[in-house]
């Protein structure tokens, strides 16, 4: 069983930055993949960023690539968003998200994740 709980998030003017943070129990996080998801208000959820176990993979939706930045730390037990140049298109509620297959070699699709976190309200104002 994995626990992974979010922060980070909050108000922030458009152009701006924000560190999303998701902190993680358990003693096999460090062999999970680990995703980003976030839902808009009356919008489906979308697959945001995807870190592999090892770090050496990462994915991005085509909305947010080359603005934000998935990482991890695998000592700590914490995986982060770098938000920057926010939009108001950004707002939503954020999650984090576990994969429980170990040392995957591939990327989760987004249904391939079953551990979620409560979610962390991120909003961009114009």
């Amino acid at each position: 069983q994995v626990q992974l709980v979010e922060s980070g998030g909050g108000l922030v003017q458009a152009g701006g930055s924000l560190r999303l943070s998701c902190a993680a129990s358990g003693r096999t996080f460090s062999s999970y993949a680990m995703g980003w998801f976030r839902q808009a208000p009356g919008k489906e959820r979308e697959y945001v960023a995807a870190i592999s176990w090892s770090a050496v993979n990462t994915y991005y939706a085509d909305s947010v690539n080359g603005r934000f930045t998935i990482s991890r730390d695998n000592a700590k037990n914490m995986v982060y968003l770098q938000m920057n140049s926010l939009k108001p298109e950004d707002t939503a509620v954020y999650y984090c998200a576990a994969d429980p297959a170990p040392y995957s070699l591939y990327l989760p699709g987004k249904s391939d994740y079953d551990y979620w976190g409560q979610g962390t309200q991120v909003t961009v104002s114009s």
